[in-house]
């Protein structure tokens, strides 16, 4: 199984700290969040990666080969205007061509967590999904809700009766056919693209993960 690291955005949440660097290279306890993803990545036996940079993104390649890519083969793709994650996706797709049946991994470089990624792929091909959404019970501003088998039905700022209101992760494991279902457009949003496919009658699903440890530390109060 391959994977994709979302680690392009200026990170405004963390400044100061990436007035000077990319959100990647910031570290807590240590060790850096892109140390971190891919060597939570790695564990569950990915070795494949590709990661999408923009703000400081020489900084991240030098990194990379400062450390021999932590042993694992890393492509980079570059934008030079930020895609947002549905683009990122689009602009990076070819990376993951060469087995159009095999799922992929996306994990945002800011999320700190314990979720099993071969039981969230489990689940993902076990129920033929589109793509799969790592989900939360827990406060958030922007709710995805999902009717009682799990499927993905809307979005909102509140939570919504008759629904499962849930906060999304940051983790999804995706199967490549999505690829050739993305607009045309350049930047976009991968939940955007979902919901309009849910509409459409396609299976984007929720994993229940409130058993594991969660944590975005792309905010700086959270990181501290």
């Amino acid at each position: 199984m391959k994977a994709m690291v979302l680690a392009a955005g200026l990170g405004t949440r963390l400044r100061p700290l990436t007035n000077t660097r990319p959100k990647a290279l910031v570290e807590t306890g240590g060790r850096t969040l892109l140390e971190i993803t891919l060597s939570r990545l790695k564990t569950f036996g990915i070795h494949d990666v590709i990661v999408n940079l923009h703000h400081f993104a020489d900084m991240v390649v030098e990194y990379l080969r400062a450390n021999d890519n932590f042993g694992m083969h890393i492509e980079i793709s570059r934008e030079d205007t930020l895609l947002d994650t549905g683009g990122g996706l689009k602009k990076a797709g070819w990376f993951f061509g060469t087995n159009p049946q095999e799922p992929f991994v996306m994990h945002n470089v800011d999320v700190l967590t314990t979720i099993d990624l071969h039981r969230m792929a489990e689940f993902h091909v076990r129920q033929n999904a589109l793509a799969t959404l790592a989900v939360q019970e827990r406060k958030t501003s922007r709710y995805l809700l999902f009717d009682d088998g799990g499927l993905l039905r809307g979005r909102s700022p509140t939570p919504e009766p008759g629904f499962q209101s849930l906060g999304f992760g940051g983790i999804q494991v995706i199967s490549p056919r999505l690829l050739s279902m993305m607009g045309g457009e350049d930047a976009f949003s991968i939940i955007t693209t979902y919901l309009d496919l849910a509409q459409r009658g396609e299976r984007i699903l929720g994993f229940r993960a409130d058993e594991y440890e969660w944590r975005d530390v792309g905010r700086l109060e959270h990181l501290k």
